[in-house]
């Protein structure tokens, strides 16, 4: 009997602890990307961007993260904003890693159908199969602070009808009531020939650290040199002080055009994103 007893502990022991021999998987991630394709394009306020948000809050909740939602309203349009979060082992600031899973109501830079939708298999589902997979693969036992996913909307509609960029982080932000450690946001990570350099606006004490723990990890995918400045969702953080990060492939031949389809994504990609960052908030922080 006593045995029995010993069997029974150990099997509910074995159940509560967090398995830490999980790692984030790129075909995991991958198939994120496709679940997300399957609803079409998730332009803001459209059904196919509110079955999206369900999809995303109910992928999070079956694992135990907490979520919140975020509703608000721009130019007449309802959106939403995502945000997920696991208390870690301190009450330190959280650390947010951030993607947008909106997608471009026009494909303008397509040279035979500008008036189509962008699929955003990259632009768009890469970055938020990335925050899935972290959400399955982070050992919740290990994080030395707070972790925040949160998943915008309206990113990606600048110059349409009037829109601006980034509209759901600059909501977020600017409705923010707690301090941040810092935010890194993922944006087409998932382009077969991955290329992500230095986006010049970014903290550099940050990219210190990620890039070359990638290199630690011989990830060629990081590439330590400089290359553009963007406008996109670490702005608004970097706007109050919070240090912010944005790693992105901004050589993407396939940006903004109908051709931006799951064939042009990696699971290696994806992976090399997500590992390094799964390290980042488990060892490195």
């Amino acid at each position: 009997m006593r045995s029995l007893c010993v069997i029974l502990l150990f099997a509910l022991v074995s159940c509560s602890t967090p398995n830490q021999d999980v790692q984030f998987d790129g075909q995991n991630a991958l198939m994120y990307v496709e679940e997300q394709m399957a609803f079409g394009p998730r332009i803001p306020g459209s059904e196919e961007s509110r079955k999206t948000a369900a999809w995303v809050v109910e992928q999070l909740e079956s694992i135990g993260w907490e979520t919140e939602i975020q509703h608000f309203n721009y130019r007449g349009t309802a959106l939403i904003n995502i945000i997920a979060k696991s208390e870690g082992v301190s009450e330190n600031r959280p650390i947010l890693i951030g993607a947008h899973y909106d997608t471009r109501p026009y494909a303008d830079r397509d040279p035979i159908y500008p008036e189509a939708p962008v699929p955003g298999a990259n632009d768009g589902a890469s970055g938020v199969a990335v925050l899935i997979e972290l959400a399955h693969a982070l050992d919740r036992d290990r994080l030395r602070q707070p972790i925040w996913l949160v998943f915008f909307d309206a990113e990606d509609s600048g110059n349409i009808d009037g829109w601006d960029w980034i509209v759901g982080s600059s909501f977020f932000v600017d409705n923010l009531s707690q301090e941040l450690e810092a935010a890194v946001i993922v944006d087409m990570v998932g382009d077969r020939d991955l290329q992500l350099y230095i986006e010049k606006n970014s903290d550099p004490d940050l990219v210190q650290e990620i890039w070359e723990l990638a290199d630690q990890l011989d990830y060629t995918a990081f590439i330590q040199t400089p290359k553009y400045s963007m406008i996109d969702d670490h702005s608004p953080f970097l706007r109050i002080g919070v240090p912010a990060v944005d790693i992105i492939d901004f050589d993407y031949p396939y940006w903004h055009t109908i051709d931006d389809t799951v064939d042009k994504v990696s699971a290696d990609s994806l992976e090399q994103v997500g590992r390094t960052l799964e390290h980042w908030l488990e060892i490195q922080r």
